[in-house]
């Protein structure tokens, strides 16, 4: 980012953690915060307790700096802190609780590491950093390289690496880390796992403030619930299929696998029962299940985004329903009205459902194919105009009549079933119709098809005839960018 100075200006505008440092307060909040959410890595706080916490924290500055320094209550700070235009405290109630929790925001973790990077070190590092420098951009060269010939060639020089520290070893000659190479080097692992730690925040506030977002869309959303759905699924997707995103999901997946906890608690314990590292950092110590808490509040609120969606949807089924039965009331209303009156024929006949009974001796024996006898002989030429094309277009059903006619019952909503689309389009041609109907090539809809249910198939083929066929339940489920249907292994066949 480009530091000029209109752009500083803005950042000092809409920053959090820019208005925390220039705060009156600045130094009791760091401190607090600090003492509270990053050194014992509490997530969420009971309203209660923090306030008893701060109370103790105010006591003691006013008891040493003079009464009067803070004055106000501790519950006061909390509101201030976490009142609109500040934005350092979260305040919000958890499901099923009535009590009000705290948690620290991304800001307040900005402003602390910012802080501490203030502070004169006794003991700075570099070279682990250089080594990490070298690493990476090995890592980048090397990992995007297709070339097979410069692969084996970088795989050959580790490889004699290897090879000349096992011959060194053998000989007797282990090089080992010096003190100022392992404190330097587990400074840079604590400074990565609390930054780390402290992305954290910012990943959840990025899907907290998509579900915030969600949440006002729904309540005053007034239109196709398909549209918001398109809307809301494509920034849940934007965000998901992020470099942030991707990272978060991929470290993630790593951090569950059991073999790598294991292996985690393993190194950390070694590390920290060297003699060189002195007083090891105490919040390392629970540091893998600090990432995993944070890392799973995460993902819970990435589901709260999801219960939002599908309470959305309950609510606009039961609003459909509720339509359908005041249509219902309606017509029988009207039926009411019109029964008395001549010549109104009101009587509606509906086919009774009744089971289809196949007995085995229905079935007729199997009867061999008789061959016909062909004769070529005689075969005269045939008008010059006729073509090959006659005979495919003798059978030839137009998919982009049968995709339209699709479109057309689909309308506004997000689905429809073969069924009704041939209600309001029989089929013209028969069975070769019907099969078309199953591979449309469309990308505004997918197929979809229940091969645990079925239903029968009916039409008027030559003579007359009423033709049956039994079919899987298909249904053509609009597609938009962001959605992903859901659909059975036979989909597209």
């Amino acid at each position: 980012m480009e530091l000029d100075y209109d752009r500083l200006v803005a950042l000092r505008k809409q920053s959090a953690a820019w208005r925390l440092l220039k705060a009156d307060n600045a130094a009791l909040m760091l401190s607090f915060f600090n003492k509270v959410f990053v050194e014992h890595g509490a997530r969420s706080i009971v309203g209660a307790e923090l306030v008893e916490r701060l109370d103790d924290e105010l006591f003691a500055l006013n008891d040493r700096l003079g009464q009067g320094t803070f004055p106000k209550s501790a519950k006061a700070y909390l509101d201030d802190w976490s009142g609109p235009g500040n934005g350092w405290l979260r305040k919000y109630y958890p499901p099923d609780s009535d009590e009000p929790h705290y948690d620290a925001t991304a800001a307040v973790e900005k402003a602390i590491t910012w802080v501490r990077s203030l502070e004169e070190r006794s003991f700075v590092g570099t070279e682990s950093r250089l080594n990490t420098i070298f690493d990476l951009l090995r890592q980048m060269t090397y990992g995007t390289e297709t070339d097979p010939e410069a692969r084996l060639a970088e795989l050959t020089r580790r490889r004699h690496e290897i090879d000349q520290e096992i011959e060194r070893v053998e000989a007797g000659e282990v090089d080992v880390l010096d003190s100022a190479a392992l404190r330097d080097r587990y400074q840079l692992v604590t400074t990565t796992a609390h930054g780390l730690l402290a992305d954290f925040r910012e990943v959840e506030a990025n899907f907290r403030d998509l579900d915030r977002d969600l949440r006002s869309k729904i309540a005053a959303w007034d239109g196709v619930k398909g549209e918001l759905l398109d809307e809301v699924l494509g920034s849940r997707e934007s965000i998901a299929e992020s470099d942030q995103g991707r990272t978060f999901q991929a470290f993630y997946d790593f951090l569950l696998a059991p073999s790598r906890q294991d292996e985690l608690k393993l190194l950390l314990a070694a590390v920290e029962a060297m003699e060189a590292i002195g007083e090891p950092d105490p919040r390392m110590r629970r540091m893998a299940r600090d990432w995993l808490e944070a890392a799973e509040r995460t993902q819970t609120t990435v589901r709260q985004l999801s219960d939002q969606l599908r309470r959305f949807l309950d609510d606009q089924v039961r609003s459909e329903d509720r339509r359908v039965l005041q249509l219902v009331r309606g017509i029988e209303a009207q039926a009411l009205a019109l029964r008395d009156t001549p010549g109104v024929d009101l009587v509606a006949e509906v086919d009774a459902a009744a089971p289809a009974i196949a007995l085995p001796m229905e079935r007729p024996l199997y009867t061999p194919v008789v061959k016909v006898a062909i004769d070529s002989t005689g075969i005269q030429a045939g008008d010059e105009e006729f073509t090959a094309d006659a005979l495919f277009e003798a059978v030839y059903v137009d998919p982009a009549r049968l995709t339209a006619a699709v479109h057309q019952v689909l309308g506004s909503r997000t689905q429809v079933s073969l069924a009704e689309t041939l209600r309001e389009h029989p089929l013209e041609q028969g069975l070769a119709e019907l099969v078309a109907y199953f591979a449309l090539p469309d990308a505004g809809f997918t197929t979809v098809f229940d091969d645990h249910r079925q239903e029968e198939i009916t039409w008027i083929g030559e003579d007359d005839a009423l033709q049956v066929a039994t079919v899987p339940v298909v249904t053509f489920a609009r597609t938009s960018p962001g959605i992903a249907w859901a659909s059975s292994p036979k989909e597209g066949r």
